[in-house]
This record gives C-alpha cells, sequence and structure tokens, in this order.
C-alpha cells in the first residue's frame, strides 16, 4: 500500500499513471518505409541496370565482325505464357545479322545491353522457317514478272503457261483408263500453321492445296507442298455480300474499285506466293456477279497463263461464261465437301461427288483446311482407286471443263 492509497478518499482508488513510450507505433512504421524508399533509389542511382528492370534481350554478338560470322547465333527472348515467362531460343542465321532490310516474313528484336544501355536490332525468320534466304528467286524464274510488290506470274518467252510449266502429270489406271476423274481442292491453307502442315503430310499429291495470301508462313508451305508434289492454287480475297461486316481480309477486290485499282490489288496478291497454276476466289458473292468488275480480273488471270477455279458457292457467278470468252482455263467446284462440317455430312457430300463424276465423267470437289474435313479426305482419297476413280490435280479438270 502506498502514500496516495492511505491519503485517497474513501471507495475510490487513485488514478494509475500511464507508462509512455519514448517512440509512436505510427512513427516507427514511417521511419522504416523512409529508410527502405531511400534504399531502392540509392539501389537505381548506383545500380548496374539503367532500365529499371525493363524486360530486354541479350545476345552474344561481335558488332564489329557479323558480315565475318559463319555460325549461326543464338537468341534469347522471354515469351509471356500465362503469368510467367519461358525463355524461347531462335537460330539466327548470320546473313540476318548484318543484311538490313528484314525480308518481308521475319521478326526483328532489339537487344538492350543492360549495362551501358545499347541497343540494337537483330533480324530473325519467322518460326519455322529460318532456312528461308531473302532475295531467293520464286520457282521458274521464266514464268516471273517482277513488279513493286514482287514476283507475279507471266507466260515465258518461248510460250508455255505457269499452269503448264507447274501442273502435276496424269497417269490413267491401267486397267480402267476410262475411270471418271475427280479432282479435289483443299484451300484456306496458310494462315493456320498446323492445319497447313496436316494438309501437306497426310493428303496425297494429286491433291490440289489453295492457299490464303496472308500467313506469315505461306511462301514456305506453298514451297513444302509443291515439293510434295501438290498442285497449289493463290486465293483472291473478293467482295462478299454484307461487307465490311462480313469481311474478306486486306487487299479484297471490290465492285466499288475501279478496274486498275482491283488489278492493282490482284498483283499485290499474285506476289505473296510463286509456282501456283491458277488462281481461285475467296468468298466473293458479290464481286463474282458483277461482270463489270469480275471481267478483267478473269482477262489477267488468262493473260498471264493461269487457270480460274469457281468454288461453286455463287449461282450467279458470271466466271463461266466470262471465261469462255476469254479463252480462260476454267473450273468450277461441283460440291463444297464441308458446307456442313460434320463427319456424316462429309461423307455424303464425297458420295454425291462419285454420283457426279460417275454421269459426267469429271467432277470438281472443294472443302476447307478443317482437320475434320482433312481426315475424311485423306480417307477417302485412299480408297479412291478401288472405288473406280482416278484423283486427278485440278489443271487436268481445268483442261476438259475450258
Amino acid at each position: 500500500m502506498t502514500a496516495d492509497d492511505l491519503s485517497a478518499p474513501l471507495g475510490q482508488q487513485p488514478l494509475k499513471r500511464r507508462r509512455k513510450f519514448p517512440i509512436q507505433i505510427p512513427h516507427a512504421i514511417a521511419a522504416a518505409l523512409a529508410i527502405f524508399l531511400g534504399v531502392f533509389v540509392l539501389w537505381v542511382l548506383i545500380g548496374d541496370d539503367p532500365f529499371g528492370g525493363e524486360p530486354v534481350v541479350t545476345v552474344a554478338v561481335n558488332p564489329h565482325a557479323a558480315t565475318a560470322v559463319k555460325k549461326p547465333e543464338t537468341v534469347t527472348a522471354p515469351e509471356t505464357t500465362g503469368t510467367a515467362q519461358a525463355p524461347v531460343r531462335y537460330e539466327v542465321p548470320a546473313v540476318a545479322l548484318a543484311s538490313p532490310p528484314p525480308a518481308a516474313n521475319s521478326k526483328t528484336v532489339t537487344i538492350i545491353d543492360g549495362k551501358t544501355g545499347a541497343r540494337q536490332e537483330v533480324v530473325i525468320p519467322a518460326e519455322g522457317n529460318s532456312a528461308v534466304i531473302a532475295d531467293s528467286p520464286p520457282p521458274g524464274q521464266k514464268f516471273v514478272e517482277m513488279t513493286a510488290n514482287g514476283g507475279i506470274p507471266k507466260i515465258a518467252a518461248d510460250g508455255i503457261r505457269p499452269a503448264e510449266a507447274f501442273a502435276r502429270p496424269v497417269q490413267p489406271l491401267a486397267d480402267k483408263p476410262e475411270a471418271p476423274r475427280i479432282a479435289l481442292i483443299v484451300g484456306g491453307l496458310g494462315v493456320s500453321t498446323s492445319a497447313t502442315a496436316e494438309a501437306i503430310t497426310r493428303l496425297p499429291g494429286a491433291v490440289t492445296l489453295a492457299f490464303m495470301p496472308y500467313g506469315a508462313d505461306v511462301e514456305h508451305f506453298a514451297a513444302r507442298a509443291r515439293g510434295e508434289g501438290h498442285e497449289i492454287l493463290l486465293q483472291v480475297p473478293m467482295e462478299p455480300f454484307g461487307y465490311p461486316d462480313n469481311a474478306s481480309g486486306p487487299q479484297t477486290l471490290m465492285t466499288s474499285l475501279t478496274p486498275e485499282q482491283n488489278l492493282a490489288r490482284l498483283h499485290f496478291v499474285m506476289s505473296r506466293i510463286h509456282g501456283y497454276v491458277g488462281i481461285a476466289g475467296s468468298t466473293g458473292a458479290r464481286f463474282t456477279a458483277s461482270e463489270p468488275s469480275f471481267a478483267p480480273i478473269l482477262r489477267e488471270t488468262a493473260s498471264r497463263g493461269l487457270i480460274f477455279v469457281d468454288d461453286g458457292s455463287n449461282p450467279h457467278s458470271v466466271a463461266g461464261r466470262v471465261a469462255g470468252a476469254d479463252n480462260l482455263q476454267f473450273a468450277k467446284a461441283d460440291v463444297v465437301l464441308d458446307a456442313v462440317p460434320t463427319a456424316a455430312e462429309i461423307d455424303r457430300a464425297l458420295v454425291r461427288l462419285e454420283t457426279a463424276a460417275r454421269e459426267r465423267g469429271v467432277a470438281v470437289g472443294i472443302s476447307g483446311g478443317l482437320p475434320m474435313s482433312i481426315e475424311h479426305i485423306a480417307k477417302w482419297a485412299k480408297a479412291a482407286e478401288s472405288h473406280g476413280f482416278l484423283l486427278v490435280p485440278i489443271t487436268a479438270v481445268a483442261a476438259k471443263t475450258s
């Protein structure tokens, strides 16, 4: 008991003094934050990374000896996968390090030195196409006319047409030389690398492959398809009904443009790949029904020694009538195989194609490059000969129907 307890009135306890801390807790937190901020600023000022953590790409390159490098360099670049970053390695030919400007299907990586801040641009080919050499001549140079956009087809000085030069030979069935002929076209290729690779690998060489002009590796895949024995077609985007809500891609041929403007677009698209035997439309219901717009395109196709393939989707297309007047080799699809993209409907469409071939001696089927379509066409093609049909490339059919 203390003196305060004795002197306090009865029934009342003296007030106890609170113990005071020399430093308040909020002040301590503020001080800790200030120390952390100071350390961070000091690290930024004197650290070795002048970009404060900016993602960089590093590569061992001697810029003074780039033209003398023989072996490919390896570039490691970050690629976002979900929320993490995984390194992706590209093999870069030495010529790509020293020879600008970049090729159309190449990529440019900016290399940042983490210590000096120096930047350097390195050109790498599109993934899966590291063997492509810039400015390599297209196949059949005598069939190529060079333009501002690149090489486009032409009839050779000796009169041979590209459709003849790049056509694949046809071997009739030994036991049935008059067997009905069926040409199959698988289109929409060049955009999806997986679907394109599957079509080239799984389908027999007699199946014609049609390429869209947009994919980064479309020239590589077109050349690969030719190497595997396929005839190839170039699909040209044409104005559909409902444009632009129903879009058909860049450089679309339009009824609202002049013939000169559409021909300029056609030449641009023609330069995207090489070695094709002809042109096929992509969508284009409005354009193919307009003779003033479509006729100049068909005349240009004929003058360059190519065939034209109508996909048969537009009953009002003027292609057949105009092609006859221009002496243009022409083929029209009788059946769209995957108009309804189900296994059962594709098989039914193939039966209808067989019926048309038996009735007329020749028939053309066309489909998109859907995995299901490729699977069923490949299966049908293996059995075609045993069923009495001769599978032929598109030029064999166009020669008969022109």
